[in-house]
C-alpha cells in the first residue's frame, strides 16, 4: 500500500475521493548524517531546558490545540479519514496527552534513596534523577495520526530528549501540524527533526548507533524488522493486537451489545484494541447475535466529513480490498456473512461474520478492518482457550454480572489490558498501555513513557 511519489516529493491524498491535500519532500538513508546532526544539537539544547521550561512549552501547545481543534481534526479527516465526530475526539485526547506530558516534565524527576536504612550506609545521602536517554527515533501510524505522535513527543519532549519523528506515509500533514504547534509554544525547532521516506530511511535510521531509543507502532513484521536493525538501544514497540470480547450468559446483552459494535467499528476498524473476536456463551449466542447485527446495519459509512457517517473510509482502497479478501477467504473456508461485506472504492461497510474457522487468516490475525467475527462457547476454560489463541495481545474485555468470574477472568487473560464490562478498545492516555505476549516491548500512556524515554542517575554522597 504505497503512497504516491513523485520525484522526490510524497503526495498526501484523501481516502475518500483521492484529492491531493498536500506535499512533503521526502528523505532517503544518504541523508542520514545531516539528519542526525540535526538531532544531536536538539538532544543538546533539549538536555539544557529546564523541566520549567519543558512544562511550559508544553501546555502553551495543548492550549494552542484547544484553540485550532477544528483545524485539526479537519486534516486528520482529510488525511486519515476519520469521520468527523471521531477526528474531534482525537483531538481532545491529543490535548490531553499534551497536558499529562507537561505534567510529567515537573512531577516526576526522581526519589529520595533511602541509603542509611542499610547497615554500612547510615553516613550516606541521596537520589535519583531521571535523565534523557539522547536522540529518540518516533515511528508513527496513520490510524491515530495527531494523537500516536503526541505520545512519543509529549514525553520525549518532558524527559529532555531530542527526537527524529518519522510519521505514517499516509498522514505526514497531521504530524506535522503538531510539531508546528509546539515550535510555536515555543520549543527550539531543532528539538523535534520531522523526516519522511520509506523502510529504507526508516532502516537508516533504527540502525544509527547514536540512537539511543526506537519508539514504534505499527505491524508485528516491521517491528520484527526494527528489531533486526536496531542494535544496542532500547526498544519501545505496540504491534498490533486481535482483541477477544468475552461476553457470558449473565452480562447485559444491551450494554454488551452496544459496546462491541463500538469497539469493533470505531476508525473503520483501523484499531489496535478494536473488538475482533466475539466469544458468546451459547444459551445467549443467538440473542447477542440479533442485537449486535442490528446494530451494525444501522451504521451508516461513507463520507468521513458528514456528521450524520458513522464509519468512514479506510486508508487506501488496497486496504479495503484486503479486508473484503480475508472476509471472502473465511466464506470459502465456511464462515457465513450476516451484515455487511460490501465495498465502494475504499469504503467497507462493517461486517458481522460467523463460523469463522480459527485456520482462517480473519481468526488468526488482525484485521485492522471494520469486520468483526461471532463464536460460540459453553464454559469458561473454552472461552479463555478461544481467546488465547493468537501469539499477540493488547486488549481484551469481558462481559458479566459475577465479579468473582470477571477477576478470575482478567487474571487468565493474558493481555496488556484487560476491560470489564466495556469495550476492549477503551482507553484513557494516563494508564499504561502496551502489549503482551509475543513482540510485547514497554509501555505508552504519558507517565509511563517517559519512564521509558528516560535513564535514573544516582547521587550518593557521603557525609
Amino acid at each position: 500500500m504505497s503512497a504516491p511519489v513523485i520525484e522526490n516529493d510524497l503526495i498526501v491524498t484523501s481516502p475518500f475521493d483521492g484529492v491531493i491535500i498536500g506535499t512533503v519532500v521526502q528523505s532517503g538513508p544518504d541523508e542520514i548524517d545531516g539528519v542526525l546532526d540535526r538531532a544531536r544539537t536538539g538532544a543538546a539544547i533539549s538536555r539544557d531546558l529546564s523541566r520549567f521550561a519543558r512544562h511550559e512549552v508544553l501546555e502553551r501547545a495543548a492550549a494552542l490545540l484547544r484553540e485550532r481543534a477544528d483545524e485539526a481534526a479537519a486534516l486528520i479527516v482529510a488525511e486519515a479519514g476519520k469521520t468527523i465526530r471521531q477526528a474531534r475526539k482525537e483531538v481532545r485526547r491529543a490535548t490531553m496527552t499534551l497536558s499529562l506530558s507537561a505534567d510529567a516534565a515537573r512531577s516526576h524527576p526522581g526519589e529520595v534513596i533511602a541509603f542509611d536504612a542499610f547497615e554500612g550506609s547510615e553516613s550516606r545521602r541521596g537520589w535519583f534523577t531521571r535523565e534523557p536517554l539522547g536522540i529518540i527515533v518516533a515511528i508513527t501510524p496513520y490510524n491515530d495520526a495527531l494523537n500516536l505522535v503526541a505520545h512519543k513527543l509529549g514525553p520525549a519532549i518532558a524527559g529532555g530528549n531530542g527526537v527524529i519523528l518519522k510519521p505514517s506515509q499516509f498522514t505526514p500533514l497531521t504530524a506535522r501540524f503538531l510539531v508546528d504547534l509546539l515550535i510555536e509554544a515555543g520549543l527550539p525547532d531543532e528539538i523535534v527533526t520531522v523526516v519522511h521516506g520509506d523502510r529504507h530511511l526508516a532502516q537508516a535510521l533504527v540502525a544509527a548507533r547514536e540512537v539511543r531509543m526506537v519508539s514504534f507502532t505499527g505491524g508485528l513484521a516491521t517491528g520484527e524488522a526494527i528489531a533486526r536493525h536496531a542494535g544496542l538501544k532500547k526498544l519501545a514497540m505496540e504491534l498490533g493486537g486481535n482483541a477477544p470480547v468475552l461476553v457470558f450468559a449473565d452480562a447485559d446483552l444491551d450494554a454488551a451489545a452496544e459496546a462491541c459494535v463500538s469497539g469493533a467499528f470505531w476508525a473503520a476498524g483501523q484499531n489496535c484494541v478494536g473488538a475482533q473476536r466475539l466469544l458468546v456463551q451459547r444459551s445467549v449466542y443467538d440473542a447477542f447475535r440479533e442485537r449486535v447485527v442490528a446494530r451494525t446495519a444501522a451504521l451508516r459509512a461513507g463520507d468521513p466529513t458528514d456528521e450524520a457517517t458513522d464509519v468512514g473510509p479506510m486508508i487506501t482502497e488496497d486496504a479495503a480490498r484486503r479486508a473484503e479478501r480475508l472476509v471472502a477467504d473465511a466464506v470459502a473456508a465456511g464462515a457465513r456473512v450476516l451484515v455487511g461485506h460490501r465495498r465502494t472504492g475504499s469504503v467497507y461497510t462493517p461486517t458481522v461474520v460467523e463460523n469463522v474457522p480459527t485456520s482462517c487468516e480473519l481468526w488468526a490475525d488482525e484485521a485492522f478492518a471494520p469486520v468483526v467475527t461471532l463464536v460460540a462457547f459453553d464454559t469458561e476454560d473454552e472461552a479463555i482457550a478461544l481467546a488465547e489463541e493468537p501469539e499477540y495481545a493488547l486488549h481484551a474485555a469481558a462481559f458479566t454480572s459475577d465479579i468473582a468470574r470477571a477477576l478470575r477472568v482478567a487474571d487468565r487473560l493474558e493481555a496488556g489490558g484487560v476491560m470489564i464490562n466495556d469495550s476492549s478498545d477503551y482507553r484513557v492516555d494516563s494508564m499504561p498501555f502496551g502489549g503482551a505476549k509475543y513482540g510485547s516491548m514497554g509501555r505508552e500512556g504519558v507517565r509511563f513513557a517517559y519512564e521509558e524515554m528516560t535513564q535514573p542517575k544516582v547521587i550518593c554522597i557521603k557525609a
